[in-house]
């Protein structure tokens, strides 16, 4: 069957592409390689905790071999599931700061990637429930709202961190991100709004939209130069559809680039490796891989703060008949409720680190066997990492999970900040109110104090934000890294899209989804252009 577009990925930029385009009157498919997003786990705030490790929701990419981390090889988990990410991550609203995207200008030479006019799209979407003002719109899909439950051992972390010299910020989409204070969530009414929730459902009652989960793309349908649909596997048969319009990628930082390198796109060399043919030569498709990371301080609590146990035995049972009932209680948080943005060098500059309060022992599985208690971890990820890493094809099967090479700590300067961010989360810890509930520090410990030793720490632990951007990377047509044109079309086939972030040049200060949004929303307005609705 041929419709007027084909999307490959159902997640959140997915989502929003798709719904869009059928409410300005397209015929769309959307191909999920994941399930369906109705699980009552992914409504609950609370219940992506338990899906984190689940193979059904999630692509959990094992990296190569990290030699700077003592040969870890640390894995990168994406979204599997319509919504992606949206579905099954933590559900903090951030939009990064405004200087974020000046690099986007100077690698396009387009203005409508710059702060001002990414403005208006962020509003025009966001329904938020406290803020109604020049940054903030009330009347958008996406609902954004404040946390109905939030623990005493986050509220005791922003105390601290102010007695530690970081102003309270109320909303870290304000004038200035850095401070301390209590995220916004994508929720509404103790319920998650995934991308999913809020662009692609409703838009299902136009009748336009079909929607077919567990397909794995294999790769595209390129006839004389022009992208004209997509292979791809269900129930262990081969299928293909057709797009009369444009083909558009949607399946994130390391599946879209596989995608393309399965078709031919890529980089020669690697491709002639892989015994694939050529189409067209670009050496950008895999690079440029940037992604937040983060490194822990982990400290046991004296007494039963936080949300140890809180999903076990009468616990569970409470928690879940209270949610129930009145939408309120731990299954209503996020699981994250507090964080600061600071310069650890200088907290009156611009913040260098986000810090997330997570009320429990959080650590990667299988890098410890501390047994779990009453905690707190404070994960310093840094904004704007300077290390870059690659995707590249393992073999030429499309079953076969690509090499991810984030490469971590490439630069020095991100080592150096994650080092500054374990220093100011021990500042706070040593702060009241928060000091009065810690029994004592577990990682690193308070006899690791030199850089070296803290440098130890940092590769022993450091993880991702699950923050993927970057390796189809949009520029202007003379950049010969840059894979997409400032209107996302992919240089050298006609009919093909990338609206996912993939394309960013450079990481934003915080978590992508809403930027990866506005990335999609914008590349609705360029296809619808360039198309007619």
């Amino acid at each position: 069957m041929t419709y007027d577009y084909v999307i490959a990925g159902g997640g959140s930029s997915g989502s929003l592409v798709a719904g869009k385009l059928a409410e300005a009157g397209a015929k769309v498919l959307v191909l999920e390689a994941g399930g369906s997003d109705r699980n009552p786990l992914i409504q609950m705030p609370a219940g992506f905790v338990k899906l984190l490790g689940v193979e059904k929701y999630m692509w959990f990419y094992q990296s190569e071999v990290q030699q700077r981390l003592g040969g870890r090889q640390p894995v990168v988990p994406t979204g599997r599931v319509i919504g992606g990410g949206s579905s099954v991550n933590a559900m903090v609203y951030i939009r990064g700061q405004a200087g974020d995207y000046l690099p986007w200008v100077e690698a396009t030479g387009d203005d409508g990637w710059g702060w001002p006019e990414l403005l208006k799209r962020f509003k025009a979407m966001e329904g938020n429930n406290r803020f109604n003002n020049e940054l903030h719109g009330t009347d958008g899909p996406w609902s954004v709202s404040d946390p109905i439950h939030i623990c005493e051992l986050s509220r005791a972390y922003v105390m601290a961190a102010q007695a530690a010299g970081l102003p309270f910020t109320p909303d870290f989409n304000g004038p200035r991100q850095s401070g301390t204070g209590f995220f916004q969530l994508t929720t509404k009414d103790g319920r998650r709004v995934s991308a999913a929730d809020a662009f692609l459902h409703p838009a299902m009652k136009t009748g336009r939209i079909s929607v077919l989960t567990g397909c794995l793309v294999h790769r595209l349908l390129i006839e004389n130069g022009r992208a004209v649909g997509v292979e791809y596997s269900r129930d262990n048969k081969i299928e293909t559809a057709r797009a009369a319009k444009e083909v558009v990628m949607c399946a994130g930082a390391i599946a879209t680039p596989k995608i393309l390198m399965l078709s031919g796109i890529g980089p020669h060399f690697h491709l002639k490796e892989m015994g694939i043919k050529t189409i067209v030569d670009h050496e950008g498709i895999g690079k440029n891989l940037q992604d937040h990371t983060e490194v822990p301080v982990l400290a046991f609590c004296n007494g039963p703060y936080g949300y140890f146990g809180q999903d076990r035995g009468w616990n569970q049972i409470r928690n879940g008949l209270q949610y129930m009932m009145f939408r309120t209680g731990p299954v209503a948080s996020n699981g994250v409720e507090a964080c600061s943005f600071f310069d650890p060098d200088d907290l009156s500059n611009e913040a260098k680190i986000q810090q997330f309060c997570v009320p429990s022992v959080y650590l990667e599985p299988g890098t410890t066997d501390l047994k779990p208690s009453w905690g707190i971890t404070l994960n310093s990820c840094v904004l704007r990492p300077g290390s870059k890493g690659s995707v590249r094809l393992n073999s030429a099967d499309p079953r076969q999970q690509p090499l991810v090479d984030p490469n971590y700590f490439e630069d020095p300067e991100d080592l150096r900040l994650s080092i500054g961010g374990v220093r100011q989360a021990r500042r706070i810890l040593a702060q009241e109110p928060i000091r009065r509930m810690i029994d004592r520090e577990i990682f690193p410990g308070p006899e690791k104090d030199t850089d070296e030793a803290l440098a130890e720490h940092a590769k022993r632990f450091v993880k991702t934000v699950y923050h993927p951007v970057g390796t189809v990377r949009m520029g202007r047509d003379n950049d010969p890294l840059a894979v997409v044109t400032p209107d996302l079309r992919l240089k050298g086939v006609d009919g093909l899209r990338v609206a996912d972030a993939s394309v960013m040049p450079t990481i934003i200060s915080g978590n992508t989804n809403s930027t990866t949004l506005v990335i999609a929303d914008r590349a609705v307005s360029f296809m619808l252009s360039a198309n007619g609705k």
